[in-house]
């Protein structure tokens, strides 16, 4: 299959770009940059046709589309202006290429979408799937706007596919990249009471569920891409200091008020408590490789292998 990514050069992207192409697949990464090869395609998320008018050529033919850009949530403080860039990075951009897509002489069949559990808010650490509402933070309004810039694809008879993700795990970068080198020194804290629940994935089965979505005809619209096994602050912390050999310290914690004052809005993505289930994904079959926080944990900081075979694409 021929596959168009955005967002190649990000955490998940890179990922994503290493393992399909590992299957064989023809992969055409979309970047901001001149092209500097043939499998480059050169767009602009804040054009109206996200620039890519006069470079279509290098997307017909595509099967689907990975659309990962967008600006990161938990990389700077939330000031106004970083806020209106993390809104438009991801409608604007969605939206651009949401129409592009559709342009086409020969659209995808298949466009799937990066979103977020910010979608739910909330929600005081109580069970939601794919049916439950948005909530009404700003993360929620622009989860919500989000998904909808897409509207222009499936208007066309593409497959839309929102797909909502947790916590990412890897030791490459984001969250637990953060609070590695606190946990190897066995000061890794519980933040304010620990009590709030951490809805999580690891990067190989979020790589992995990707590539069954991109597989399932039969599959659109929000599929959360988040473990069967959330848990608390506590329990997250307890889990990584084990994994990293170090002595769990319980009442080493960062009161709320402290975090708030050092990250101010963005707080909230530390204390925020949603206990997000992938009910769909499970309906639909997938295998998660690491289903338990302790053997993913284990998993991604040894660069241990996904067990079990690995999901594939058509040819």
């Amino acid at each position: 299959m021929k596959v168009a990514v955005t967002g190649s050069s990000g955490l998940i992207g890179t990922a994503l770009v290493t393992s399909l192409r590992s299957d064989g697949h023809q992969v055409i990464t979309l970047v901001r940059r001149p092209p500097r090869s043939d499998d480059e395609v050169r767009w602009d998320p804040r054009a109206a046709d996200a620039g890519l008018a006069a470079t279509q050529g290098g997307l017909e033919g595509i099967g689907a589309c990975v659309h990962l850009a967008g600006a990161g949530v938990a990389s700077h403080r939330w000031t106004s202006r970083y806020k209106a860039e993390i809104r438009a990075s991801r409608v604007l951009g969605t939206r651009a290429l949401a129409g592009a897509l559709a342009r086409l002489g020969s659209p995808p069949a298949t466009l799937v979408s990066a979103s977020a559990i910010g979608w739910y808010g909330d929600t005081g650490g109580r069970e939601v799937d794919e049916s439950a509402p948005a909530g009404n933070g700003f993360l929620s309004r622009v989860v919500r706007d989000w998904e909808a810039a897409a509207d222009p694809a499936a208007a066309v008879g593409i497959r839309v596919v929102h797909i909502r993700s947790g916590l990412v795990l890897t030791p490459s970068g984001g969250f637990l990249a953060r609070l590695l080198p606190l946990a190897r020194l066995g000061l890794c804290p519980r933040f304010a009471s620990g009590a709030q629940v951490m809805t999580w994935i690891s990067l190989s089965d979020e790589i992995g569920a990707m590539k069954f979505l991109l597989d399932r005809k039969d599959i659109s619209g929000p599929v959360n891409l988040t473990a069967p096994d959330p848990v608390t602050n506590s329990a997250f912390t307890s889990a990584l200091a084990a994994a990293v050999g170090r002595r769990d310290l319980p009442w080493l914690r960062v009161p709320a008020p402290v975090i708030r004052l050092g990250l101010g809005e963005a707080a909230v993505e530390l204390l925020t408590s949603a206990r997000v289930i992938p009910k769909r994904l499970l309906e639909a079959g997938y295998k998660f490789r690491y289903p338990a926080l302790a053997e993913a944990l284990a998993a991604e900081l040894t660069g241990a292998p996904a067990r079990g075979s690995a999901q594939s694409l058509p040819g």
